[in-house]
């Protein structure tokens, strides 16, 4: 199996942050031109923390806010629908929750409603809050509440997250066997969320569905783009993306593979995109921005991700559909300590044949921190040959070229 160069493993990492403590900070092995990079230019995250397992506490995230501004970080999408908000009544909670935090931070914050809102966040010294759902359930079964998601400030929206929804099926229910795709519903949802002016996003959901999607979307809404909000190709890994457990399980036995072999794997990387699905989304016009946080990769690195390794996959993603069409996401968490005993209690949120857990056990619990992280990967896409102005494109600029066309 083709794997991505390992970095070099740095014993004293620095401890400085209060935030995401099982993620290495990388920071002060960066150079100080990269550093000054980021500081200069709009640098966009994506994390999915949700309260009461991401954070206990508003100060944690206010630790974590005021962390990754003083080191250059513009904003993110942060996720405050999923599957602890299987209703709207439970989405306004999160939401509020979220607003307390996130306010509670010594840096102002400005609620994104407007693309320029990133660019005046980085001209007035402010931190970017960008509200995301990963799943359609707080809409409640009826299409008009799309209306009050973009009322709350919801710019993003995935049809479904891991599990089959009434939009479609997601990315376990398709490796347990299921392979329904868009539903009536769904392009009801779909319709509202252009009008709307909600960016559809395609991570978490299965191949059936993303096609369902994409084919609808081309034919109905001819020149508005679509992303994957956080989801690298699996090419980049030589693993394969849409298999089922129990075909996956056949191509262990017939490769003679067992659970001492280090390409033996309990399930496909499912998360993960074909170049198909990727390249799809690029001819649209879209883009495709890949997670760094290792645990979410499903156990292809037993180690916690490097800058070096992180730079690599925004590389493989690349060399799949171009230098315009890739973004960055970490899909932090900011803390696994209440993660890993959730996934091990909640099997049936995660039925992968326990491959997360898998990945858990040996190691995986960084959470890819992006303020500990981003220098360092201007340093290594530097060495790679990425200009300043592809850096931009990469680190923000193409997703706020989406943005503009599907915003209302």
């Amino acid at each position: 199996m083709r794997k991505l160069l390992l970095a070099t493993v740095i014993a004293s990492l620095s401890m400085t942050a209060t935030a995401s403590v099982e993620t290495k900070d990388w920071y002060e092995y960066a150079s100080d031109e990269a550093k000054q990079y980021v500081k200069d230019h709009i640098v966009l995250d994506f994390y999915a923390s949700p309260s009461g397992t991401g954070f206990t506490e508003d100060s944690e995230v206010a630790h974590y806010i005021d962390l990754a501004h003083e080191r250059g970080i513009t904003g993110a999408s942060v996720t405050i629908g999923a599957p602890h908000t299987p209703n709207m009544e439970a989405f306004k909670a999160e939401h509020a929750k979220w607003s307390k935090a996130s306010a509670a931070s010594k840096t102002p914050i400005r609620y994104v409603k407007n693309v320029e809102d990133f660019k005046l966040a980085h001209d007035n010294g402010e931190y970017a809050v960008m509200w995301a759902s990963q799943t359609t359930m707080p809409l409640d079964g009826d299409v008009k509440n799309v209306a009050v998601m973009a009322e709350y400030g919801v710019r993003t929206m995935q049809l479904t997250y891991n599990e089959t929804e009434l939009t479609g099926s997601g990315v376990i229910s398709m490796i347990n066997g299921d392979t329904s795709g868009l539903t009536k519903f769904g392009e009801q949802v779909i319709d509202e969320m252009v009008k709307h002016g909600i960016t559809v996003d395609l991570s978490h959901t299965s191949h059936h569905t993303t096609k369902g999607i994409t084919d609808y979307m081309k034919k109905h809404h001819s020149g508005v783009p679509a992303i994957y909000s956080h989801s690298p190709i699996a090419s980049t890994y030589d693993c394969e993306p849409h298999e089922t457990i129990k075909e996956t399980q056949q191509r262990m036995s017939k490769n003679n593979l067992d659970k001492s072999h280090p390409d033996y794997r309990l399930a496909a990387c499912y998360r993960l995109l074909s170049d198909e699905q990727a390249k799809t989304v690029a001819d649209m016009g879209g883009v495709i921005a890949v997670t760094a946080t290792e645990w979410m990769l499903d156990g292809v690195w037993p180690e916690d991700i490097s800058p070096q390794q992180f730079a690599e996959m925004i590389d493989g993603a690349v060399k799949v559909v171009g230098v315009d069409h890739v973004g960055i996401a970490t899909d932090d968490m900011m803390t696994t300590a209440k993660v890993v005993p959730f996934t091990i209690a909640n099997p049936d949120k995660y039925a992968d044949n326990g491959y997360m857990v898998d990945a858990f056990n040996k190691g995986s619990t960084g959470c890819a921190e992006l303020s500990k992280h981003i220098a360092g990967v201007v340093d290594h896409l530097w060495k790679i040959g990425y200009s300043n102005d592809d850096i931009a494109k990469l680190f923000g600029g193409n997703l706020m070229r989406v943005y503009v066309k599907t915003w209302k």
